[in-house]
């Protein structure tokens, strides 16, 4: 034993040396990943072959060990850790010598970046990265942050603390459409700071708010941070609950748990919601708190009122409040009474297979005591039961091809039970009055019969839809009967839009608006995965980036809003018709739709296109590009260099040695806390990407594989990470911070202001803690992919 440490423990330490050496020394991280990796496999190969490193293992011959396992303890459990008076075994740190650890590391190596770098399953979700970062980078160069910052300050600066709140506004709105803490602690601080310190703003809350807004793109999505650490976490989940599971004696995850294993990206989105507003409230809460108790550093200021129509208070409470209220809540309640929903006629070939039992009851006497321990006696009891109706007739009926009587019957069926009106034209129409009142809302005092000739539309659109368009009927004819009644809802829409660019808060908080509502919308309604919704996110900035250019340069749009115009019509046409050309019985409406959709697929390529030569013309785009080449290069080359580390760690046994102390604690919550404080202090000097391809893997099979949910252990992640980008002395939401602040603000100046908002993360880590169901319930409600 080389200094009283077991060889493990010295690897450990050597690599962790070496990690912080090479972050220090200057070089680029994704450089100094790998170097230290190379660096530390270097010196502990030349300590193992002078023989001064040694590990020491329970000997698995032993009596004391083969007692153990006849009472059932699982072996992934038996530790020297867990049970220190177990008989001891040594070895070489390198069983097999360095020569063959490294042999294995470079096939590891090869493997994994094919896996997940070149051909993996990873790789797709991987390109929602890039797609997210040019999103971001595009709305941000697009001075879109500055006209946020300035318009919310005009809407909430009268409000004591109304510039801090105004600051927390834009801080989620940027998260939710940048999700890159860098750069909008730098927007802010370099828009906002001045602003407040001019108007008498206290330095510490300032700086405080800036530093903690710009640090919510970590959890609001679509946040990068959860993309990277989703592509992870799925896997971890996985390997945690199959280990669990053969702990527990059964064959596999599904058997035990009666489920599969799964977690996605999306998924995470949507846990990751109510967790981002919760923070954001909480600091939106400090700052107006703070305001009233110390009203003179943080003053209410009068600056110029948003351009616009006066609104009163009851109009706006009827308006913005009571109208989408009556509007949302009617049209679900139409779907509870059936008079809206699906009118899919699609008929299934195949007979379903006969429903199994709940859980699977042929299983060894260990795994049905793990399973009765896990789910409760009532659901054991309750799978054996239908077990036995499934044996009593006959077995699980299998899936058979249907008869042409078997077809027009479930085909009849399909009629029987489809809602009036289809759920598509539905939600089309509720975004109209939406619109609509909206508009009314913002400009009470303008002529109301263009908007009263849309909503006529709208009701005329889904009376048609419910007496006159029967679910038989085929997208062409019926696209023909809806054409009158969308027409004049159009022009009712087209009045309101204009109606609402008379108000400087619409015109600059819509259209980023509904881009990240279509983005998000996508991904938290199970529609698609998040990388076509990147895709529409970066197509979506770069077109409303243009329009801004052409706006501010007095030039005209229209290719663009066409542009924006043919995706929607698109959409639309590709949601109502089949356009699958290889098919035998095509019909002539199906065809007419298929050439529809590519001619405004090219004419929307075409605006795309346009909209990249006006950005390229303007010096906008080639920044883009570059910025979102060197941010993207720099995930992926991270990724690969801390490949390599961790397989270094995994070629002497580190890995299993922190598992194997993680899994000594009796308490599943003693564990998940020491990771969590570990990823707390990391964070002080790694950033997120090294912590996410680095300490997360080598914990992950420990706290995925306990009792916890995964998107719950995700998110408390996210938060933590968040939470070390703020906390002094080197968290790196204050360096940035730093750099862009004038000299007037000092370094303590900024420590003092950010630690109420660190204390808020802690609050705010307590309350996901107590009460997990934040995290899990909008998952549990809304589909997933």
């Amino acid at each position: 034993m080389f200094l009283g440490f077991d060889g493990v423990e010295i690897g450990l330490i050597i690599v962790f040396l070496c990690l912080f050496a090479g972050i220090l020394s200057g070089f680029p991280v994704a450089f100094a990943l790998g170097g230290a990796g190379v660096i530390a496999f270097g010196i502990l190969a030349a300590l193992d072959s002078s023989g001064l490193l040694v590990h020491e293992f329970v000997d698995r011959g032993s009596d004391g060990y083969r007692a153990l396992l006849a009472q059932g303890i699982p072996e992934i459990e038996i530790s020297k850790f867990n049970y220190p008076d177990l008989p001891r075994a040594t070895e070489p740190l390198f069983a097999g010598g360095w020569e063959v650890a490294m042999d294995r590391n470079i096939a590891f190596i090869v493997n994994r970046m094919n896996e997940r770098v070149f051909a993996g399953q990873s790789i797709e979700t991987l390109l929602a990265v890039l797609m997210f970062v040019m999103m971001g980078i595009t709305l941000e160069r697009s001075k879109i942050a500055n006209e946020l910052l300035t318009t919310m300050a005009r809407v909430f600066g009268p409000l004591p603390g109304g510039l801090a709140v105004s600051v927390v506004v834009v801080g989620a709105f940027l998260a939710a459409s940048t999700g890159i803490v860098g750069a909008t602690v730098v927007t802010m601080g370099l828009l906002s700071l001045p602003t407040m310190l001019r108007n008498k703003y206290s330095p510490e809350l300032a700086t405080g708010v800036i530093a903690a807004s710009g640090t919510l793109g970590q959890i609001i999505p679509p946040s990068i941070v959860i993309v990277l650490l989703g592509t992870l976490a799925g896997d971890l989940y996985a390997a945690g609950q199959e280990i669990r599971a053969s702990a527990a004696g059964c064959s596999d995850a599904l058997t035990y748990l009666g489920e599969a294993a799964v977690l996605s990206v999306g998924t995470l989105f949507q846990a990751a919601l109510l967790p981002g507003i919760l923070l954001a409230t909480l600091y939106g809460l400090y700052a107006f708190g703070y305001a009233l108790v110390n009203p003179d550093k943080a003053p209410p200021v009068s600056l110029e009122p948003v351009g616009g129509e006066v609104v009163t208070r009851s109009d706006a409470l009827r308006w913005f409040v009571l109208a989408p209220v009556a509007l949302i809540g009617g049209m679900l309640l139409a779907g509870q009474a059936g008079i809206v929903g699906s009118q899919d006629l699609t008929v299934d070939s195949f007979t379903d297979a006969g429903q199994t039992a709940s859980l699977r009851t042929r299983v060894s006497e260990q795994c049905q005591a793990s399973m009765i321990e896990l789910h409760g006696q009532a659901a054991w009891d309750a799978a054996i039961a239908q077990q036995a109706e499934i044996d009593a007739a006959g077995g699980v009926a299998q899936s058979h091809r249907r008869s042409a009587e078997e077809l027009a019957a479930a085909r009849v069926a399909k009629i029987d039970g489809a809602a009036p009106i289809g759920t598509g034209v539905a939600i089309l129409f509720t975004l109209a009055a939406l619109l609509l009142a909206m508009a009314r809302g913002v400009s009470p005092t303008a002529d109301p019969r263009p908007l009263m000739i849309g909503a006529a539309g709208i009701a005329l659109g889904l009376l048609v839809d419910a007496l006159f368009i029967p679910v038989t009927m085929t997208a062409g004819p019926a696209f023909l009967w809806l054409a009158i009644p969308f027409a004049i809802t159009l022009y009712g829409c087209a009045a309101a839009a204009g109606s609402m660019s008379h108000n400087d808060l619409v015109r600059v908080v819509f259209p980023p608006l509904v881009l990240i509502v279509a983005v998000l919308g996508s991904i938290l309604g199970g529609i698609t995965n998040p990388t076509p919704a990147a895709a529409l996110g970066a197509g979506g900035a770069l077109l409303l980036a243009a329009y801004r250019k052409l706006h501010d340069e007095k030039r005209s749009g229209v290719v663009i809003l066409a542009a924006s115009f043919a995706i929607i019509v698109m959409i639309l046409v590709g949601i109502n018709f089949d356009l699958r050309i290889n098919r035998s019985d095509i019909g002539t409406a199906d065809m007419i739709a298929y050439y529809a959709a590519r001619g405004l697929y090219f004419f929307a390529m075409f605006g795309i296109l346009y909209a990249c030569w006006v950005l390229l013309r303007a010096s906008v785009l080639g920044p883009v590009v570059r910025e979102t080449a060197k941010v993207t290069s720099m995930v992926f080359t991270i990724l690969i260099g801390s490949q390599i580390l961790n397989l270094v760690l995994i070629s002497f046994g580190g890995e299993h040695y922190i598992q194997s102390f993680l899994r000594s604690f009796e308490q599943e919550w003693t564990a998940f806390l020491i990771v969590m404080v570990v990823l707390f202090i990391l964070g002080f000097v790694l950033d997120f990407l090294e912590i996410i391809y680095i300490v997360v893997p080598i914990v992950g099979p420990v706290i995925y594989g306990g009792t916890y949910d995964p998107s719950w252990v995700t998110i408390m992640i996210t938060v933590n990470l968040q939470t070390s980008f703020l906390t002094p002395p080197f968290g790196f939401a204050l360096f940035y911070l730093r750099g862009v602040a004038p000299a007037s603000v000092t370094t303590a100046m900024i420590y003092r202001g950010v630690i109420p908002f660190v204390l808020i993360q802690v609050v705010g880590l307590a309350i996901l803690w107590a009460f997990p169901g934040i995290v899990t319930i909008v998952p549990d409600l809304l589909p997933n992919n």
